[in-house]
């Protein structure tokens, strides 16, 4: 299935945004005030490459579950989408740009830690993710162990696929590649026999079309990554209100509909949506 432009999600957070009355329309401010509610724009940090979770389409517009997440709280704090400014958001730099005020808040895979909680607040969490490993649909591959010997493929930098080797698979190869693109296009290739990071964004980069049918998750659930909204340290209020409006979409359907939508055609097995504040170890 062909990721869409415009959500069943980002669809309700507009019919929501329109109706909402704490929108507020005589600031003449050009960045939000999350904390009143209204303004010219809000800015909300994204990733750019990540199907199925934040991806910048070609055309400009932006798709993915962590979009229609973003799209439905800033929809609550009283934007239209067309008042929301997607902006890049690498995950090096997520803190930095929360306090230097660069975005408003980040809805962009972001785990939430006790280490990160030191320098920003979170909201949420609003999915619960988990390590996998990503393998062609006929492979044999069913457990952490069968890689040993196998070539195993995560980005540079990235603990994933150290931690597979150091735990389950002492004898894995480890290949390091730029991008998670790169990783898959291998395994498409044969070049790798197995991709690891978080099964949701595994799940985003199965379910694009060119893709349909070849992979599967092994479903291994190796760590529990519990996604989370950053906002700026102290920000209390902004959080409180993004913790009602990331609530209103899970008893409105809009949570479980954006999920499907995203990324069905991978058939993920995910996890129902979390309670605010539960934090899973």
């Amino acid at each position: 299935m062909k990721l869409r432009k415009v959500t069943a999600a980002a669809a309700a957070a507009l019919v929501l945004s329109l109706t909402a009355t704490a929108c507020g329309g005589d600031d003449d401010s050009d960045s939000a005030d999350t904390g009143s509610g209204g303004g010219d724009k809000i800015k909300v940090g994204i990733k750019y490459d990540q199907p199925g979770l934040g991806l910048k389409e070609p055309d400009g517009s932006f798709s993915g579950f962590d979009v229609d997440v973003a799209t439905f709280v800033a929809g609550e704090l009283g934007y239209e989408p067309n008042q929301i400014e997607f902006i890049e958001t690498k995950s090096a730099d997520r803190e930095n740009a929360l306090a230097r005020g660069d975005v408003d808040f980040i809805a962009a895979t972001y785990s939430i830690t006790d280490e990160r909680k030191e320098k920003v607040d979170f909201a949420g969490p609003y999915l619960l993710a988990h390590q996998d490993l990503l393998v062609k649909a006929d492979s044999d591959i069913a457990e952490g162990t069968d890689l040993n010997g196998k070539k195993l493929c995560s980005v540079t930098g990235s603990t994933s696929a150290q931690n597979v080797k150091d735990e389950i698979a002492p004898d894995a190869q480890l290949k390091e590649y730029g991008t998670y693109s790169e990783c898959i296009a291998g395994l498409q290739s044969g070049a790798v026999d197995a991709v690891t990071t978080d099964d949701s964004i595994l799940a985003g980069f199965a379910a694009q079309d060119q893709y349909k049918g070849q992979f599967k998750l092994a479903g291994l659930k190796l760590s529990n990554e519990n996604y989370g909204v950053g906002v700026k340290k102290g920000d209390t209020e902004t959080v409180n209100k993004i913790n009602d409006a990331l609530e209103k979409m899970v008893a409105d359907g809009a949570w479980e509909t954006a999920v499907k939508e995203n990324f069905g055609p991978a058939d993920y097995k995910y996890e129902q949506a979390p309670k605010i504040g539960n934090i899973v170890q």
